[in-house]
């Protein structure tokens, strides 16, 4: 199967290199040189992974990425920024990216990525199911894409959904942090950064802060556990 991509990129000449290089890697690409321009494309056609970066004229990546997760969430969007600090990724993963690349990079990463996201959204495609998770009083449709702690629906980005679905999926077993960076993000962030303890604060302030059972838990040393505790 050939896969289409939507690669949104102001640079000339980068986007010539990568429009080849994926093309001879055996995708189809559509290019589009500024966010408005890839904001119509990605909602006139069905595109299996869009690539995008930040800094765009007329619609900026990050405006582009909550637009588009508001009425295609099932498109995977992969971020090509030169921005690169832990608060750059930060802000793009809460606006919807489902990978984050910092420029400048090696060709055969970005391919691999570009890979995993098409299959990733082919399989949820041919599987995507109703699906509930209850763990104490906290509910989780991965449907609906909603949760709720006690009666309240509480409010997540996509990522934090994601982030508190695999850690109800895989209850009451100690996650390191380099699982959790593979099976979330699906990528390695580089040893020593806090950004998964950032996500992971995200969490406990919105699903356990205003709660007397906890159920997020630090193990030091090893990683976190998601269990009922009182």
């Amino acid at each position: 199967m050939m896969f289409h991509i939507l690669l949104i990129e102001d640079d000339d000449r980068l986007a010539t290199v990568i429009k080849r290089g994926l093309e001879e890697s055996g995708y189809q690409l559509t290019l589009a040189y500024d966010g408005q321009m890839g904001q119509k494309l990605a909602m006139q056609e069905k595109y299996d992974v869009i690539i995008t970066d930040i800094i765009l004229p007329k619609i900026n990546g990050l405006d582009l990425c909550k637009h588009l997760k508001l009425y295609k969430p099932e498109v995977p969007i992969l971020m090509l920024t030169a921005l690169g600090t832990t608060d750059d990724k930060v802000e793009g993963f809460d606006a919807g990216a489902d990978d984050y690349l910092v420029k400048p990079f090696e060709f055969r990463e970005l391919e691999v990525r570009v890979r995993a996201l098409a299959k990733r959204q082919q399989f949820a495609s041919r599987s995507a199911v109703g699906d509930s998770l209850t763990i104490a009083d906290l509910q989780m449709n991965t449907h609906t894409k909603t949760v709720y702690r006690s009666g309240t629906e509480i409010s997540l980005t996509p990522k934090e959904f994601h982030l508190l679905e695999y850690m109800m999926r895989n209850r009451d077993r100690v996650l390191p942090r380099s699982e959790i960076s593979e099976k979330v993000w699906k990528t390695t962030f580089d040893t020593g950064t806090n950004f998964i303890d950032v996500y992971i604060n995200y969490l406990r302030k919105k699903i356990d802060r205003d709660y007397s059972v906890k159920l997020i838990h630090t193990k030091p040393g090893m990683g976190f556990i998601f269990r009922e505790e009182k």
